[in-house]
């Protein structure tokens, strides 16, 4: 009888305790609120100051709230003003409850980004690109490019906003900013910038190569943001179309197509660009001159004090002689200086002898040789020359120019190379044949030596 009379004054209390719940929106969520002894005592549902329900009467006129299973409180298709404290409270003398915190997980949503998404500059100017997302947690803003890489060189970077500084056409592009919060899908919005600059001129090859009767491209590469008229002039005459002059555009590409080039189309061109910000002007040289020359020899000669070298170049137009420049580099410190002083002796000496004129240049001097040549139709012609009287384990430095009817083409790249140093050689005692064709290692004789060839055979033949 004691132990029911104890039973009778016990006290409901809670089985669950109070919790927080991270909810995305559109979801369901129950409430639990167990209870051992409940008794006659009423549970009530609160939210504030809100009565939601009293013992088993839904009190809320909202209809996505309901009990189940018991006293737990269900809440279907949450939205955001659902967050907050909701209260389970049994009313004893002094109410005991239990809060549980209801928190909505919210996608990110971007609700701004900087002028509508299209934004122009003008070159030169900074410019800060803005985008503003809402959601819970709150988003993170991340910054890409498409197709490209940021200003910065980074392929992404965080924050609500980039501001690019010293714009220029390599600015402009789409950016795109993607919000994200883990709840959801990240959501991308995209800005288009327009960088607005005068026109910038980029040649193909402001030196052109043609002969006559064939066909010659002047090539201008044009960008200009608004897009520019483009004009073609030979010197200050303004060029048209006509049957052998043809103008052709492709994209941010203009070219001047010349048919059957004459001798009098040979000269100074330039491309105009125009817009409404600036006008810009490249010029281009169209030649009947040869193109430069390229060596094809090795670098490092097979013998002590002697070198073949070996060139190659492209002429529309036969090549009438050469001009072969070569002269020893010098050695820097004291010992370059004596080796200077020795060199300059040996240069004073040959020209009292009559041999090859030398010139001075950078405290070396170089050696000037004029190589005439059979004419040849062919485009691509070669050609080589046995350099003699080098020294041993030496660094050498020679240019070429080649010259047709049209004149002299500009000096060739600077090419080095390098004699033998002072071991033991095996000299081949054989007679090589000389002639154009010749390998850069091979071994030729020189008119002089063909000479002596020649005066030795017909004084045996006496």
């Amino acid at each position: 009888m004691g132990n029911d009379l104890n039973s009778a004054t016990e006290l409901p209390s809670f089985i669950t305790s109070g919790r927080n719940f991270r909810i995305v929106t559109s979801d369901t969520v129950v409430l639990p609120c167990e209870v051992t002894n409940p008794g006659n005592y009423v549970l009530v549902w609160k939210r504030g100051i809100a009565v939601l329900t009293a013992g088993a009467t839904k009190v809320s006129p909202d209809e996505r709230i309901r009990l189940v299973d018991g006293y737990n409180l269900e809440i279907r298709d949450v939205q955001t003003q659902d967050a907050g404290d909701y209260v389970c409270q049994i009313g004893t003398l002094e109410p005991r409850e239990i809060t549980h915190t209801v928190e909505i997980l919210v996608p990110p949503r971007i609700h701004h980004v900087s002028s509508g998404g299209n934004m122009e500059v003008k070159k030169g100017a900074s410019v800060t690109l803005e985008c503003r997302a809402s959601g819970n947690p709150v988003p993170t803003i991340t910054w890409t490019r498409k197709n490209n890489l940021l200003p910065s060189g980074d392929q992404s970077v965080e924050g609500i906003s980039i501001t690019i500084e010293n714009t220029n056409r390599h600015h402009a592009g789409v950016y795109q900013c993607t919000a994200s919060n883990g709840v959801g899908e990240p959501v991308t919005q995209e800005i288009a910038l327009h960088v607005l600059y005068p026109p910038e001129i980029e040649v193909e090859r402001s030196w052109v190569h043609s002969g006559e009767g064939y066909e010659a491209q002047l090539v201008c590469i044009v960008h200009a943001e608004p897009q520019a008229d483009v004009l073609w002039y030979r010197d200050t005459l303004r060029l048209d179309t006509t049957e052998r002059r043809i103008m052709e555009v492709r994209g941010s590409r203009h070219t001047l197509i010349l048919r059957k080039v004459q001798a009098s189309d040979f000269g100074n061109y330039s491309c105009v660009a125009d817009n409404v910000l600036g006008k810009t002007r490249q010029y281009l040289e169209l030649s009947g001159k040869p193109n430069p020359v390229t060596f094809v020899s090795k670098p490092v000669s097979r013998f002590r004090d002697r070198y073949n070298i070996s060139w190659a170049v492209n002429s529309y137009t036969p090549i009438e002689e050469y001009k072969l420049s070569f002269r020893k580099l010098p050695i820097p410190g004291p010992q370059g200086q004596q080796l200077l002083m020795q060199q300059q002796h040996q240069h004073q000496q040959q020209q009292h002898n009559g041999r090859r004129p030398a010139r001075r240049d950078n405290d070396t001097y170089w050696v000037d040789v004029v190589l005439p040549t059979k004419p040849s139709e062919q485009f691509h012609q070669e050609m080589w020359y046995f350099i003699s009287n080098l020294e041993p384990g030496a660094e050498y430095e020679a240019k070429v120019r080649a010259k047709n009817r049209f004149g002299w083409n500009r000096d060739s790249e600077s090419f080095k190379f390098t004699t033998r140093g002072i071991e033991p050689e095996v000299r081949d005692m054989g007679i090589m044949a000389y002639g154009p064709a010749a390998e850069a290692g091979d071994v030729a004789m020189s008119p002089l030596i063909m000479a002596m060839c020649v005066v030795a055979s017909a004084a045996l033949s006496s």
